[in-house]
C-alpha cells in the first residue's frame, strides 16, 4: 500500500539538531513488554500475556498517544538508528493496539478486518500528522526509505502470530540497537520449528521468501540468501561444511508453512 507522498518522501531539516538531543523515551513501552511478554526457551519464541495487557492498556494508549504526537520535524533530528528504533516500537505497539481491539474474540490477527482487507492496511494510526497502516510503518517506511537498508528488522517487527520472529521483551534503543537486531535475528534463527535442515533440504521461515529482495541488497556486501544464511550458520545449527555447500546444488532451500495463529499465552 502507497503512502501519502508527504509521508514517503523524506523531509529536508534546515536547521541542526541541537547538541545532545535526547532520544525518544520508551520506557512505558520497555515497561509492558518486561511484564507481559513470556519466553520458556531463552527469547527464541515468545507469547504475550494479552489478557494481562488489555488491563494494562490504558498504559498502552498514552505510549501511543505520545508516538502520535512526535512531529516529523523532530523525527528528522534524531540519528537513524533512534529513528528505526522508534519505528520498530512503533509497528510492534500499534500491533498490540489492534489484537486488543478484537481480544479475546480472535484466534489470529487475520481474523481482524472485513472482506479481504487485510487488518495490516487498516488505516488507524496516527502518525506524522497522518492516518497511516501497519504496511506503511514496515513497507512504506522502513523497507522504503534508503536511509536503513536493514534486513535485520524483519526479525524485530513482530506480526502477533506463532511463526513470526519473537517480540522482544524490552524496548528497542538506538545506542544498543545493533546488539539487539543482531540478538534476535540469532534467537529466531535457532527456532528449530522454523528453521532447520533435513537431509538435504535446508527448512527456513516464510519470511526469507517474502522479503527476499532484503537479503540480497548488499548489506555487508552480502548480495544473496545463501550468504546471509552462511553468516548465521550457527544460530542455524549447520557445520562450517555445510553453510559452505550452501552455495552449491548440494542443499535445497525451502520454505516452512506459516502459523499465524495468534501469539498467545496459554489459558
Amino acid at each position: 500500500m502507497m503512502l501519502k507522498r508527504k509521508i514517503l518522501a523524506p523531509v529536508l531539516i534546515s536547521i541542526l539538531a541541537p547538541a545532545g538531543f535526547a532520544e525518544f523515551d520508551h520506557g512505558v513501552w520497555d515497561s509492558l513488554v518486561q511484564k507481559h511478554v513470556h519466553s520458556s526457551d531463552g527469547g527464541v519464541t515468545t507469547k504475550v500475556d494479552y489478557a494481562a495487557m488489555k488491563l494494562a492498556q490504558a498504559q498502552l494508549d498514552a505510549y501511543l498517544e505520545t508516538l502520535s504526537d512526535v512531529s516529523r520535524e523532530v523525527f528528522e533530528q534524531w540519528g537513524d538508528a533512534h529513528q528505526l528504533a522508534f519505528l520498530i516500537n512503533a509497528y510492534n505497539a500499534f500491533t498490540i493496539q489492534l489484537v486488543l481491539s478484537e481480544y479475546p474474540d480472535i484466534d489470529s490477527i487475520r481474523d481482524i478486518g472485513f472482506f479481504f482487507r487485510s487488518p495490516f492496511r487498516r488505516e488507524y494510526i496516527s502518525l506524522f500528522g497522518e492516518e497511516i497502516s501497519l504496511d506503511d510503518i514496515e513497507h512504506g517506511m522502513i523497507r522504503e526509505w534508503d536511509r536503513f537498508q536493514e534486513p535485520r528488522i524483519h526479525f524485530a517487527v513482530n506480526c502477533a502470530s506463532i511463526s513470526c520472529p519473537p517480540l522482544r521483551p524490552e524496548a528497542y534503543r538506538g545506542d544498543v540497537l545493533e546488539q539487539q537486531l543482531e540478538d534476535n535475528t540469532r534467537k529466531f534463527l535457532s527456532n528449530r520449528r522454523e528453521n532447520y535442515l533435513e537431509e538435504d533440504t535446508l527448512w527456513v521461515s516464510s519470511v526469507f521468501n517474502w522479503y527476499g529482495e532484503d537479503f540480497r541488497n548488499g548489506w555487508l556486501g552480502i548480495d544473496s540468501l545463501e550468504e546471509f544464511l552462511q553468516r548465521y550458520r550457527a544460530a542455524l545449527g549447520l557445520s562450517v561444511e555445510q553453510a559452505a555447500r550452501l552455495d552449491g546444488d548440494w542443499f535445497t532451500i525451502r520454505f516452512t508453512r506459516y502459523d499465524w495463529g495468534l501469539n498467545d499465552t496459554p489459558k
